[in-house]
């Protein structure tokens, strides 16, 4: 109705456990039984059976630009504060305290993680490179999956997956790369597969660490957090002189703006300003690095399995080849600068769109492992 123009509706269902898997496909029905309202899930609430969605009925254009594979700024359904701190005052102690303590864990690292190591013990060392702090002794292993056989003659490649622990189908895209495609191309390189940096942000389906933390700004020597720290120190025991490629599989969600940005906000004592969600696959590069020619065959292969993002949704930033953008990785503390990689980049898979789901997530992931090694292997002369 015409009253509704410019709201928006909340809506609130229990949903059982057995029925979580749910969460994506009735979010995807809403956004098709009324297309002019942006739909977006926000939250699962305290518990984790509680799951809320944010309808926004607008009256401009903007909103009509989804069906034209454009990215909209995205209302943000919990106002432009969030519920714990002060605006202009950084949280202290008792506030990422109060965060902490919302916290709850929603899903099995072990059971979604862990146990689909197993299988990979075939035909790979799979080892545990430490453990967090954070919970019991055995809640968060951190494991990484390598080739046998390191050749020090042999190209050396990383995939990590999993640094923000929220974004699943980095988690699930780095494993699916090793049960589907890692022994193909342990031919020509070694590989190391670190597919869950962060547990317990995939537990806690968080972005941050349990400190309040991001880690995927952690990678540099003054912002060092227990992940970036194990991933390092794994690292060097392997003696790896010059790595080849790095890629780091992400996701941006529409949660980034509807939850993280605001916690941010108010975690920095600066004020939430709403931004906007690419609608579709990009990739971040280093500008310090940039190879534009790499990028643009990873999103060639990519464009097999999901969308591209439009340029000028890209959050603001310069674009260089279609549906790539080059920030400075080293000095941002960003995963994709772990390594002296020649060619870094980091994924961003958006899977609330109504073209993808799970499964299309984790393929554009291992397509765009692929597509780099592919391109890398041919014009370098390794294959």
């Amino acid at each position: 109705p015409s009253s509704s123009i410019g709201q928006t509706v909340h809506i609130s269902l229990t949903v059982p456990s057995s029925r979580q898997s749910c969460v994506p496909d009735l979010t995807k029905s809403c956004r098709k039984a009324h297309p002019i309202a942006r739909t977006s899930f926000f939250s699962r609430g305290l518990l984790p059976s509680r799951a809320r969605w944010a309808f926004h009925f607008a009256s401009t254009p903007s909103y009509h630009r989804k069906a034209l594979n454009v990215s909209t700024t995205m209302p943000n359904p919990v106002g432009k504060t969030f519920h714990i701190g002060t605006v202009g005052k950084p949280w202290g102690t008792e506030e990422r305290a109060a965060w902490l303590a919302e916290l709850k864990v929603k899903r099995s690292y072990h059971e979604e993680v862990v146990d689909k190591l197993e299988p990979l013990k075939a035909d790979f060392d799979v080892h545990q490179y430490g453990a967090l702090t954070y919970g019991a002794p055995d809640d968060y292993p951190l494991f990484a999956v390598q080739t046998r056989s390191w050749d020090a003659s042999k190209p050396s490649v990383l995939v990590t997956g999993g640094v923000h622990g929220y974004e699943t189908s980095g988690v699930q895209g780095a494993l699916l790369f090793a049960s589907t495609k890692m022994r193909h191309y342990s031919q020509w390189c070694n590989i190391l597969v670190a597919p869950c940096v962060s547990p317990w942000g995939y537990a806690h389906i968080q972005r941050w660490n349990a400190k309040a933390e991001d880690p995927n700004r952690s990678f540099k020597s003054d912002a060092l957090g227990e992940e970036s720290s194990a991933l390092f120190s794994l690292l060097s025991s392997l003696h790896v002189q010059q790595w080849l490629m790095h890629i780091d599989c992400h996701e941006t969600t529409d949660t980034d703006e509807t939850e993280f940005r605001p916690a941010k906000a108010a975690r920095d004592g600066v004020r939430f300003e709403p931004g906007t969600i690419p609608d579709g696959f990009y990739l971040v590069g280093n500008s310090e690095a940039p190879y534009p020619e790499w990028h643009t065959a990873m999103i060639e292969a990519v464009k097999q399995e999901t969308h591209i993002a439009p340029d000028a949704s890209i959050l603001g930033e310069p674009v260089g080849p279609p549906g790539c953008i080059f920030v400075p990785s080293s000095s941002l503390g960003l995963c994709a600068s772990a390594t002296n990689a020649t060619y870094a980049a980091t994924t961003e898979v958006y899977p609330d769109s109504e073209q993808a789901d799970d499964e299309v997530c984790n393929r554009a992931q291992v397509a765009c492992i692929t597509g780099g090694l592919d391109y890398l292997l041919s014009h370098l002369g390794l294959k």
